[in-house]
């Protein structure tokens, strides 16, 4: 009976996802919806031709300009077959984030115009600005079909803080696996590579984020 007992807890310590990591994907989704409700948000033909996507929920949490700080979130890729793949949880850390002293919370996009940008993250880590080119993206959701995003960078960056929406630059952030949020969320050790090729979850928070994406296309 005790051996019964003590497998019956291991199998709920593998399947019940932690708060900490469930509440950053369903913040994830709030904060894209949110995004797109704005007046002053990302474009929506950006948005149609984004192919991947980092969401940090609540980046600052100090009244210091972000420089050296961290901020965790999820990238997400879109598959050949339009589908969103599951998350990746990753961490921001280092760099200057262009945001002013004072800021109590920053919530953080980034959109990328190409898969392979986040597919080739793979175990290790990339920086923002240094090998990959990141700009300030352009506002407003009817912006013209010939916005200069299409002509220059892989990623375009958007913040809010304050009520306030606006591209931030971003230079030598580096952008890392979260590792142990995979672990602990998904129950086991799941590689990056094989976490952006799977779009099937039983998750509710993971669907409910994959939704609030597919919403745009």
């Amino acid at each position: 009976m005790l051996a019964l007992f003590g497998a019956g807890l291991m199998m709920l310590s593998f399947t019940q996802q932690p708060p900490k990591q469930e509440n950053r994907v369903n913040e994830s989704a709030t904060v894209f919806s949110d995004f797109t409700k704005m007046k002053e948000s990302i474009p929506r033909e950006l948005l149609e031709d984004t192919h991947g996507i980092i969401i940090v929920p609540k980046l600052v949490n100090a009244g210091l300009i972000v420089g050296g700080e961290r901020g965790k979130g999820v990238a997400m890729v879109k598959n050949e077959d339009g589908k969103w793949s599951n998350p990746v949880f990753v961490t921001l850390t280092g760099g200057s984030f262009g945001l002013q002293a004072g800021v109590q919370s920053t919530d953080l996009i980034l959109v990328f115009r190409h898969s392979r940008t986040l597919r080739n993250i793979g175990g290790g880590s990339f920086t923002l600005g240094g090998d990959i080119a990141v700009a300030a993206g352009p506002v407003g959701r009817n912006s013209s079909a010939n916005t200069d995003y299409k002509l220059e960078a892989e990623a375009y960056s958007y913040s809010r803080s304050r009520g306030l929406f606006a591209g931030v630059s971003l230079k030598g952030v580096e952008v890392s696996v979260d590792k142990k949020s995979i672990n602990s969320f998904y129950g086991q050790e799941y590689s990056a590579k094989t976490l952006f090729s799977q779009t099937r979850s039983s998750s509710v928070s993971v669907k409910g984020l994959k939704a609030t994406l597919e919403r745009v296309d």
